[in-house]
Formats: structure tokens, C-alpha cells, sequence
């Protein structure tokens, strides 16, 4: 059970402005058989947002095939899909948008996309070889069409914000890959007044590797210790996936915040200090701290292996001062990592990402009772079953 702390109350305006509806609200309350703290609304709101969840378009996306005889891991299985190609080798690619982070902030957006989508690959033990992309925007120039219906003054003003997103977005692309050191071979534009004001910005990846080099990511193996590794945590994109799943409105350049910052150098590093670990046998596995950061790298981990995760946000790496623990499990500050290590193993973790000057913190422990428990100075900030998140 839960300590009580100085978070807000949990009213009906509040759980609304999580996205959450009354009858989620209850189905929340079922779950835990009490009401939620604040800072477990958050875990709700984030872990079923669209983002996360796809709770609204699932039902469409079962309609494709995900089975074959070359599939090694389907899609939503893992963090990408992973196909055989024959000899022993395997490809893990995924495609994956970030449209209201570029929509908000275009340079950051872009580029933490190209970021993200990088470490599902190597999540899965894949080095990754290169990325492609699909971008739609509004029109950048006059055209037969795109004054009609609109006084000249506001088709020059659509037409100057549609060119700084796409010079944003462009940017972000090539900076993030080229600093990385992960090309970017091809891609598609089409501009069009439908995506005035909401681009879409859709990022490939591809990875290649041995079928023994295959990475997964569940938290197995009771007792198991759990390391933080990458980069510090700070409030960059807190409830990010949340803000992904709002429609776009007018207010949303309030939203600034919740749009990520990447540092492509550091996730390099990352990379790196990866895939050396994930060639030793320290690793039980392995989880990118994505959308809903902290929350779903732990939670998922735990259902995936069916089992539970308790940590300590004290031990979390963090950038800023004073930070709740509604805020450090809620961050989606790029470029981090969860390690599910081998017990004996520790060494071997702290060794290598030290060698590479990533940030290592051992703050958790796999366990055997399904839950996500989460404290923070001593107290209980959080406890919910991982499965229904």
C-alpha cells in the first residue's frame, strides 16, 4: 500500500486532464481495489494512453499478418520485430512515428524519433545499419490549391510555418543520424493541406544480427538485480506519450516541455556500452526507456516475464534537483536503459558501461508477486500489478 504524500488529490478534473475517462477511472480502482495516488494515475495515464497502448487502433492492427516461418519475433512482441534472412543471420527493423513531438518542437521531435527508433534496435541486440524515413507536411510554396477558401495573408502565414516545420524536421534527421553515426539512406516527402499544422514524421530502422546475439526484454530470474543506465534523468517529456495520444489544439505549444531532448553523442556511447554487455552472459534482459520512460521499461519487463519489479527512485540517476517521483517515473529523457543483470554479474555491468562513461546505477530487484513497486525515500510511492498496465 501506497505512503501517503503531498501530491495533489485525485479529483474528476484531474483524472480527465490525464486522458483517462470515468469508466477507465473505475476499471483503475477494480485493479488496485482502492483509489489511485496521483503519482499511479500517472503510471495509468501514460501506460494506457494510444501511445502506449494503441487501445483505439488495435483492433486494425490485428487485421495484419504477424506470423511466418522466417518471423523470429513478431511485431509488439519485443521492442522491433526481428526476420530471419538464412546462414544464422537475422534483420530487427521497426517504423515508428513522433508526429506532435515535431509538431511542437520540429528540430527536437525529428530527432529524438531518429533516437528512439536506434534503440529498439539495439535493444534487441541488433547493431543498427540504417534508417529511412516518411515525412508529410502542408504545402511550402503557392500552389493552384492553396490559397482557395483562405485570405492571401493566412496562406502566406500557413505556408511560413508549414517550411519551419519541414527545415525543422529535415534538420533534426540528418542531425541526430549523422552525429550517431547511423545513415540515413532514403526516404519519402509529400506535401499536402491536410498536414497543415500536423506533419507526419515517420522514422524506419534496420539492424542486423547473429540469431544467438538476440536480445529480449523481460525481467526473469527472482532476485535479479536491475540497473539504470544511460542518461541522467531531468523533466524533459514528462507524460510525453500522453501528449503524443491529445489531438493537436491551439494551446498545444504549451506542451514544449513534454517534447524530449535528445543528445545523439551520449546515446552513441550507449550503444556501444550495449551491445559489448549484451555479448557477455550478464544480461537477462534488456529495455529501452521510450515512451512513458521509467514506467514502461519497468512494467513491461515485468509482464513480459511474468514476474515483478520493485525499485528505488533514490538510486535513479537524476539531473535535477528535487524531482517527485510523479516526475521521474513519467520523464522521457532520452538516451536510457533498463538491465535486467544475472545475479554474480554486477561487475561485468559496471565495468563496461564505466568504460564507456555511461551512467550505471543498480536500483531495483526482479521479483516473484507480479507487482510494480516503486519507492522513493524510504516510503511507498507506487504499487500496482504489472500485468493489467
Amino acid at each position: 500500500m501506497p505512503t501517503a504524500t503531498l501530491d495533489p488529490d485525485v479529483t474528476p478534473e484531474i483524472v480527465a486532464k490525464h486522458g483517462l475517462t470515468p469508466e477507465e477511472f473505475n476499471r483503475i480502482k477494480k485493479i488496485l481495489g482502492r483509489e489511485p495516488n496521483f503519482t499511479e494515475l500517472g503510471i495509468f495515464s501514460v501506460m494506457w494512453s494510444e501511445h502506449c497502448s494503441y487501445k483505439n487502433s488495435r483492433r486494425e492492427l490485428k487485421k495484419f499478418p504477424t506470423t511466418g516461418p522466417n518471423i523470429l519475433v513478431k511485431a509488439g512482441e519485443e521492442n522491433a520485430g526481428v526476420v530471419d534472412i538464412g546462414d544464422g543471420w537475422a534483420v530487427a527493423f521497426k517504423i515508428e512515428s513522433h508526429n506532435h513531438p515535431s509538431a511542437i518542437e520540429p528540430f527536437q521531435g525529428a530527432a529524438t524519433g531518429v533516437g528512439g527508433i536506434i534503440r529498439d534496435i539495439f535493444t534487441m541486440g541488433a547493431r543498427p545499419e540504417f534508417c529511412l524515413n516518411s515525412l508529410r507536411f502542408g504545402p511550402i510554396v503557392k500552389g493552384s490549391g492553396a490559397s482557395i477558401g483562405r485570405p492571401p495573408a493566412a496562406t502566406e502565414k500557413q505556408i511560413a510555418a508549414n517550411r519551419r516545420l519541414f527545415t525543422g524536421v529535415v534538420a533534426g534527421i540528418a542531425h541526430y543520424g549523422n552525429c550517431i553515426g547511423v545513415p540515413t539512406i532514403g526516404g519519402e516527402i509529400y506535401f499536402d493541406e491536410s498536414f497543415e499544422g500536423n506533419p507526419l514524421v515517420n522514422v524506419f530502422c534496420l539492424g542486423v544480427l547473429r540469431h544467438e546475439q538476440l536480445a529480449r526484454g523481460a525481467a526473469r530470474g527472482v532476485g535479479n538485480p536491475v540497473f539504470y543506465v544511460g542518461a541522467e534523468t531531468g523533466r524533459d517529456g514528462l507524460a510525453g506519450a500522453a501528449f503524443a495520444s491529445r489531438e493537436l489544439t491551439e494551446e498545444s505549444r504549451e506542451d514544449r516541455p513534454a517534447v524530449q531532448v535528445g543528445d545523439p553523442f551520449k546515446e552513441k556511447l550507449l550503444l556501444e556500452a550495449c551491445l559489448e554487455l549484451l555479448a557477455t552472459d550478464a544480461v537477462a534482459g534488456i529495455q529501452d526507456m521510450g515512451a512513458a520512460g521509467l514506467t514502461c521499461s519497468t512494467c513491461e519487463t515485468a509482464s513480459r516475464g511474468g514476474s515483478g519489479v520493485e525499485i528505488d527512485l533514490a538510486k535513479v540517476p537524476k539531473r535535477e534537483p528535487g524531482m517527485s517521483a510523479y516526475e521521474i517515473l513519467l520523464s522521457e529523457s532520452q538516451e536510457r536503459m533498463l538491465i535486467i543483470a544475472n545475479r554474480g554479474k554486477e561487475n561485468i555491468v559496471r565495468e563496461i558501461f564505466a568504460k564507456w562513461d555511461v551512467a550505471c546505477a543498480e536500483i531495483g530487484r526482479v521479483t516473484d508477486d507480479g507487482m510494480m513497486r516503486v519507492r522513493n525515500n524510504g516510503s511507498v510511492a507506487a504499487e500496482i500489478p504489472a500485468k493489467p498496465l
